[in-house]
């Protein structure tokens, strides 16, 4: 069905989106959004585009409001015609969308992955012939169809892959996607077009008004006309001034419905409230509610509905015009027609959600049916429409208890979605049910979430302990869960907490509930942190050492690896490992929850994961690994519209030692963490790094200090370093013993080699002649069993330092020699320069290293042509940029030709190892 008065009076419209299919011809990216009021011509501009579009494959998709609570609808009826090419995509992706649309079973998938589906799908197919993509009415898209489409839409680089947006106002989804504003029609043409649409005569008066108030919006020309009476063509006619335009035309639309035959708009009714536009349903549905068949040619005789292969509504405000023109029993009547004819089997959610819309009163049997739905619809990682169905399911059960559940339900699954607000109101409904002290614990526990959500770091910690103890009567493995969730947020909170907060949670802890026999690996933590908080670090070492052993020896399935008693168990035992001063199992967690991520699409938790593998690497002084995987941060934080605080790139920069970028960034991360409720101990530890590296010692001395007197957990053995060798150098005696004392209490209980080299430098910066010779040695000893390469470095630039001061300038010079060679090739360059200049003092001749002439690569072709490198596959490169295959090639064609090599296999003569940027799987 056309748009009233064709494209007239668009000739700037058209000229822009002709250029952007001719742009997709030729093999380059497309995406715009099409803005304006309804009827103002934005479904006839896509109409002109898929005219244009000769050559290309088009595909459709266009949101239905009464789908919007079906995941991934919107997506399917895009896809549907290419689902036969799943096959093509890497595994993990066709996996992901073949459970999405519940082709197969298996764990709910990450929305990320889906989307990255999504481009590797549509990517396949411009392949073969140019591809434009048209979807209308973008407000109406169910939200995970639409996160997925804005996903594409941002990622296409190097694909013939075209992206139209239809909307009345664009959603968050779209943000920052071009847009085309469609206005009215200038008013020339909307005067020719309002005379066309005249039947009869029009008072001039009226002809006049009609103009000045639909301004120029074709629809509204066209069809108020069609909805006035002939009195009021007459000249009675007045314009209600409070309403809308689109609420002019669908008033309109109303009284031409109102004028058809009972049965004819029986049946407009019925098709309205089927979103499938499946006619054979509809006649189907038709049948039992008595609509003869000869009814469908008068219907799209009135001109408001197709019917052919498909159902057609002439415009949505159609649609909307024929469903609202029924009364609550006949909408009922209608709804129950097409859940008697809706397969079961084969469409069961849309069945359960007619016939909760045909329920005339609460019913049970719809509520559970709506429940399942729930179930299926998180199976497929809908959790948006997952609380849409808790919802409604709460709103038919007949009883209060199972009502507050199915709420709290509802709000669970909105959290997880992202949808705080309604998860709070949700929330405040199912505190007015009836009393219960489990569900009274389990609103709690979930607003002690949400405020963690909301980076309310120390309320979420209150509410946590408080939920923790309330279920402690009802459900011992949820509260001592629950314990674990409130320790990991006291500590998160870095300083927020005193450490007599953070021993008051330890001491609550204690006391909950006994763990299960075999107790799990997070009760092993659970009661290793609390023994830790209250005992001390002698008691809590064996226990901290077997639960990092259980959780390092634990087999989980893809369902467990996405859960949060996973993700929280991987950071409790990374932070277990770094108090038993365990670099390998650390790494190797922080290296386990990266691929773990990577494998099941679940970017806004990869986020986190590479800022927890790069830290690993820069305390091993990988800093160039380190800096890749800051930059896939970067880039899933993109693909996400959610950005971290950067803490991995601030200790990045503070371990490079240049300034002023290095305060710079350390002062901005202040500002984050404090904006975010966040302490400040990360950014205190850095600054100690930095101006250890500059020579800074007094202000090293401060940030360690304070770092150190916060006693954070897990942060002990990288601040007891920096506070001694700060202390050291400004003469404080006492606070240089402190460090010593708390380093000799961990050797005692965990005598592991990073401790003890940690321990022999702080003791050697305490001593002098022959003894602290011996404790240098001892240390770099030490620190060589470890992979912890930049504090075996320091060590040497210690002794070195420490050598030249004692007039041994051949023996100092070895040391340093080596230390400068080891801290330029890490890119520590403070501690470089220091090193640098000590040698120098020797009498040493030191040439500055210059960077070398290299070939300039974008950032993006740099990545690509590292993890090309490391032997990754398009595909696989795609999937860890978030770009199509298509657009891996582009960029390895420029790689070629820039460093004038003519195959992968040549890479590793022109990329050095240590610019690779992760870990091999």
């Amino acid at each position: 069905m056309g748009q009233p008065g064709g494209l007239k009076g668009r000739q700037s419209e058209c000229r822009l989106l002709r250029g952007l299919v001719e742009d997709v011809v030729r093999g380059e990216s497309r995406a715009i959004v099409l803005s304006g009021e309804p009827g103002v011509g934005k479904t006839a501009l896509m109409e002109f585009v898929a005219e244009q579009a000769s050559g290309c494959r088009v595909g459709r998709a266009a949101g239905v409001q009464s789908e919007m609570e079906l995941a991934f609808a919107a997506l399917h009826q895009l896809l549907a015609p290419l689902l036969e090419r799943l096959d093509r995509l890497p595994v993990p992706q066709r996996e992901a969308l073949e459970v999405a649309f519940g082709i197969s079973a298996g764990p709910a998938p990450d929305r990320f992955l889906v989307a990255l589906a999504v481009l590797s799908l549509l990517s396949d197919v411009a392949e073969d012939q140019p591809l434009i993509c048209l979807v209308d009415d973008q407000q109406w898209l169910d939200q995970a169809s639409a996160q997925a489409l804005a996903f594409v839409a941002r990622r296409l680089g190097s694909d013939a892959v075209g992206m139209v947006f239809a909307a009345r106002e664009p959603g968050a989804e779209v943000a920052g996607l071009p847009v085309l504003h469609v206005d009215g029609l200038a008013e020339a043409d909307a005067r020719a077009l309002l005379k066309s649409a005249l039947r009869r005569p029009l008072d001039p008066r009226v002809f006049e008004q009609i103009i000045s108030e639909t301004r120029g919006n074709p629809l509204a020309l066209f069809e108020l006309p069609r909805g006035m009476t002939s009195h009021e063509l007459a000249g009675g006619f007045g314009l209600a001034g409070a309403m809308s335009v689109s609420g002019r035309i669908e008033e309109s639309f109303r009284r031409q419905i109102e004028a058809i035959p009972d049965q004819t708009r029986r049946l407009l009714q019925l098709a309205a409230a089927d979103p499938t536009g499946d006619p054979v349903l509809v006649g189907r549905a038709a049948e039992r509610l008595g609509i003869p068949a000869d009814t469908v040619p008068p219907a799209g005789a009135a001109g408001l509905v197709e019917f052919g292969v498909g159902l057609r509504f002439r415009h949505p405000l159609v649609r909307s015009a024929a469903y609202r023109s029924t009364s609550v029993s006949e909408r009922q009547d209608v709804h129950r027609a097409l859940a008697d004819v809706t397969d079961p089997a084969l469409d069961p959610d849309r069945r359960a959600w007619h016939r909760a819309c045909a329920a005339p009163k609460p019913d049970e049997e719809v509520a559970a049916e709506l429940e399942r739905s729930a179930d299926r619809a998180l199976a497929r990682g809908g959790l948006d429409a997952a609380a849409a169905f808790h919802r409604r399911a709460a709103e038919l059960t007949p009883e209060p208890d199972r009502r507050a559940q199915r709420l709290v339900a509802a709000a669970g699954a909105k959290r997880d979605a992202g949808a705080i607000d309604e998860a709070l109101a949700l929330l405040i409904s199912a505190e007015g049910g009836p009393r219960s002290a489990r569900r009274s614990a389990e609103i709690e526990r979930l607003r002690g979430q949400i405020a963690f959500d909301q980076r309310r770091y120390a309320d979420s910690a209150v509410l946590l302990l408080n939920a923790a103890h309330h279920l402690e009567a009802v459900d011992g493995a949820a509260a001592r869960e629950t314990h674990l969730e409130a320790l990991l947020t006291a500590m998160w909170a870095g300083g927020l907490l005193s450490p007599t907060g953070l021993r008051e949670a330890g001491e609550s802890a204690r006391r909950a509930p006994p763990s299960p026999r075999p107790p799990r690996p997070v009760d092993l933590v659970l009661d290793a942190f609390a023994v830790l908080l209250t005992d001390g670090y002698a008691a809590a070492a064996p226990t901290l050492k077997l639960s990092l052993e259980q959780f390092l020896a634990l087999r989980v399935g893809a369902d467990d690896v996405g859960g949060w008693l996973w993700r929280a168990g991987n950071r409790a035992c990374g932070i277990s490992a770094l108090e038993l001063w365990d670099y390998e199992s650390w790494h190797r967690l922080a290296n386990d929850q990266v691929q773990s991520t990577r494998q099941t699409g679940a970017l806004v938790h990869l986020q986190s994961a590479l800022g927890f593998l790069g830290w690993t690497h820069v305390v091993a002084g990988e800093l160039n690994i380190a800096a890749q995987l800051v930059s896939e941060s970067r880039l899933v934080a993109e693909a996400t519209a959610y950005s971290p605080i950067g803490h991995t790139a601030m200790m990045l920069a503070a371990w490079r030692g240049r300034e002023p970028a290095g305060s710079e960034v350390i002062e901005a991360t202040v500002h984050e963490l404090i904006a975010g409720g966040l302490g400040t101990i990360s950014a205190t530890y850095a600054s100690a790094v930095l101006n250890n590296g500059l020579g800074r010692h007094e202000q090293a001395r401060e940030a360690a200090r304070q770092a150190f007197d916060a006693a954070p957990v897990g942060y002990g053995p990288l601040i007891v370093s920096e506070l001694a060798e700060a202390a050291s150098r400004t003469g404080d005696r006492t606070l240089v013993d402190a460090a010593i004392a708390w380093l000799s209490e961990r050797t005692r209980a965990v005598p592991a080699e990073w401790a003890l080299g940690i321990e022999a430098r702080a003791h050697a910066l305490a001593s002098e002649g022959d003894a602290a010779d011996a404790l240098y040695r001892e240390s770099i000893e030490h620190l060589g069993c470890t992979r912890v390469r930049a504090e075996l470095a320091r060590s040497r630039l210690l002794y070195g330092e420490w050598l030249r001061r004692e007039n041994r300038r051949v023996d100092a010079r070895e040391q340093l020699r080596i230390a400068h060679e080891m801290l330029v090739a890490m890119g520590i360059e403070a501690f470089a320069a220091r090193a640098r200049r000590e040698l120098l003092a020797t009498g040493e001749t030191v040439r500055r290293r210059t960077p070398e002439t290299s070939v300039e690569l974008t950032a993006q072709e740099a990545q690509v042509a590292r993890l090309a490198r490391e032997g990754l596959s398009n595909p696989e490169i795609g999937t860890r940029l978030f770009i199509s295959s298509r657009t891996v090639q582009y960029h390895l064609h420029k790689v070629f030709i820039k460093l004038d090599i003519s195959s992968r296999s040549q890479l590793h003569r022109v990329i050095p190892n240590d610019a690779v940027g992760t870990d091999p799987p």
